[in-house]
């Protein structure tokens, strides 16, 4: 293509450069008519090779002038510049975080846990907040935070040991699984969490409440539920009321924000059941679900052709467990697909093998070739040891 000059623009679409090609044509096309049509600017010769790297020149610099141009929106900025953009909706990339999980702490009423500590069946050690309060119902239930960094896990009834006894503390245990922590928050990651952002000063009352979750420090994933009718609806939510679903973040702070941005009257539904006080002393119970981890069972069967290894197999095992992983609460598992994980997404290992037969099951049923619907409130998992790989 024919170019006037080398240097980007700025249209209605965006930012341009020319190629390295037409900024190379352009300076050999500007140095014939300096010195002559006849003069020879082959890539052997020492004319030839300058203007290439002037060319590259020229070309780097263009490329930094977009990658600027780009970083000054959300949705194109990369690293230091979309933590900066991010910083006008109010929130920060996140930072490698830790483990959480619910605690119903129980004793006599008024006893102070100060610095608290449980302890689960594998001894990891999960710290309470600074200062915990049992009130006059003799139970309360509270967030703990792993005194170890990253993905520390903890089945539903396995922190039930007291760490630090203190007079007046009986019991505690989880009635739900910990949140698993989180390496440092990933661009599109922080991007997703951005355009949720935008809906904190929304005019739908639910959206604002979905943008306050997702603000949450430690909050991976959440949804949003409303039962505007008079009757209670399929997912058992009761009339007039809306259920949030949230996995990691403070309890406390997850109830404080759907009371603060709740309207008047509204019910709450939900097993987590959390006292709010208002700036007046008034005292409401916000309830609101933590998922339910739903183990899923898969069975592969891989014909092996030229190149096929056990590593290439491993692969395979770990594209289909992150695939589940990444799915969002309440979202069906479809055995369709999975085909593209279990082929490693078209990559140059997956010329190697054929996918012959995939089956899933959940909660350790008969693996079968259909798809698992997962109630609102669950939340679909999978480990390498539930992924069966045969191997013809």
């Amino acid at each position: 293509m024919t170019i006037t000059t080398t240097a980007p623009t700025v249209s209605a679409a965006g930012i341009s450069a020319p190629t390295y090609a037409d900024v190379l044509d352009y300076l050999q096309t500007q140095y014939r008519a300096i010195y002559g049509a006849d003069i020879y600017l082959g890539a052997d010769s020492q004319d030839g090779q300058f203007l290439a790297i002037l060319a590259k020149a020229i070309d780097d610099a263009n490329a930094v002038a977009i990658q600027v141009y780009n970083s000054f929106s959300p949705a194109t900025a990369v690293g230091a510049a979309l933590s900066s953009n991010v910083k006008i909706n109010g929130i920060k990339r996140d930072v490698a975080s830790y483990s959480t999980v619910d605690l119903t702490i129980t004793g006599q009423a008024g006893t102070t846990i100060a610095n608290g500590v449980a302890i689960d069946i594998a001894k990891n050690r999960w710290s309470l907040p600074a200062s915990v309060t049992i009130p006059s119902g003799g139970s309360i239930t509270v967030t703990a935070t792993s005194q170890t960094p990253g993905a520390v896990q903890a089945a539903a009834g396995t922190v039930i040991t007291i760490g630090t006894p203190t007079l007046g503390w009986q019991s505690v245990t989880n009635p739900t699984a910990a949140a698993p922590g989180a390496p440092v928050e990933t661009d599109t990651q922080l991007r997703a969490r951005q355009a949720v952002s935008t809906a904190l000063p929304s005019q739908t009352v639910l959206d604002g409440i979905i943008g306050a979750i997702a603000s949450l420090a430690g909050v991976t994933r959440y949804a949003a539920f409303e039962n505007a009718a008079g009757t209670t609806d399929a997912n058992g939510i009761p009339a007039h009321s809306i259920s949030l679903v949230v996995e990691g973040g403070d309890v406390t702070s997850i109830a404080q924000e759907i009371a603060l941005k709740k309207t008047p009257g509204t019910g709450t539904y939900g097993t987590t059941a959390q006292a709010v006080t208002d700036a007046y002393g008034n005292s409401t119970t916000i309830n609101f679900y933590r998922p339910t981890d739903v183990p899923i069972t898969i069975d592969v069967s891989l014909q092996s052709l030229s190149g096929y290894s056990g590593t290439i197999g491993d692969e395979v095992i770990a594209a289909l467990v992150a695939h589940i992983n990444a799915l969002p609460i309440g979202a069906k598992v479809m055995l369709s697909r999975l085909y593209l994980p279990a082929n490693l997404n078209g990559s140059a290992d997956s010329a190697s093998f054929e996918v012959t037969s995939l089956t899933i099951a959940r909660d350790g049923g008969t693996p079968a070739a259909a798809d698992l619907t997962l109630a609102f409130n669950e939340v679909a998992t999978c480990n390498t040891s539930l992924v069966t790989l045969t191997v013809a």
